[in-house]
């Protein structure tokens, strides 16, 4: 077993799963993947199960019964690691968006001092491709309005390509996690910040999918606006607080 595990969440990315999979562990450093999979009617799980047999004991899939959203699927992941002994959690997603040559990245980061490292579109300018300009502005400026609202110094705040350390996810009342859809990103690294946890950014280049469908959704955005001011102020009425052992 390695000490890295890769978390990818799946709901209909036939067209990306083998492709990302196979990358991932023909790279030079060992990653393990957790494929949690929300019921895809593309087939996506069968794909995976059929790897799993080239693969075992790398390749792991946790199926639930639909989709739950982004966060649940995260914190089901978090948990699954935490009962086993990885040192690193990796969150991916599977559409290429976030290169897989930059999992070492993230590693060295954290292996250097770091207690949670983001993959950052915004640490040196805007890295994106293949967005359209209001999108990407879109992801800019909610980024800037959660830096003004909580207060934290990460750049991208909303940015879904993370590792996080074992002390951190063990200190992290998983259970208290509030949010499903992309708001669970900002949540995650807010507590972490609350909790006296040093966050680096790494420079990466986000590149849009050229295969599958996005999942961003109106109701996932607006989660993120309000959500932003509900963190802040639980943060400042003392309700964030390390997981009692």
């Amino acid at each position: 077993m390695s000490e890295n595990l890769v978390i990818i969440p799946t709901y209909n990315e036939k067209e990306n799963i083998e492709r990302i999979i196979r990358y991932v562990f023909q790279m030079p450093m060992s990653f393990d993947i957790l494929i949690i999979e929300d019921n895809s009617p593309d087939g996506t799980a069968d794909i995976v199960k059929r790897l799993m047999q080239e693969f075992p004991e790398r390749l792991f899939i946790e199926e639930r019964k639909g989709k739950l959203g982004l966060g649940t699927a995260y914190i089901h992941g978090f948990k699954w690691a935490l009962a086993r002994d990885y040192k690193y959690v990796f969150e991916m997603d599977a559409d290429f968006s976030h290169n897989p040559d930059d999992l070492i990245k993230l590693h060295d980061a954290c292996a250097n001092g770091a207690d949670v490292s983001v993959g950052s579109r915004y640490i040196t300018g805007v890295n994106v491709v293949n967005w359209p300009m209001g999108r990407v502005l879109m992801s800019y400026y909610a980024s800037a309005y959660v830096r003004f609202v909580t207060r934290m110094k990460t750049r991208d705040t909303t940015a879904g390509f993370v590792c996080y350390t074992r002390k951190v996810l063990e200190t992290i009342n998983l259970d208290k996690v509030k949010f499903i859809g992309y708001a669970f990103q900002i949540e995650m690294k807010y507590t972490a910040w609350k909790l006296g946890f040093n966050i680096k950014e790494v420079p990466i280049i986000f590149t849009d999918r050229a295969e599958g469908t996005s999942k961003m959704s109106k109701g996932i955005f607006k989660e993120a606006i309000f959500g932003v001011i509900n963190l802040r102020w639980r943060g400042m009425i003392g309700k964030i607080k390390p997981k009692k052992i």
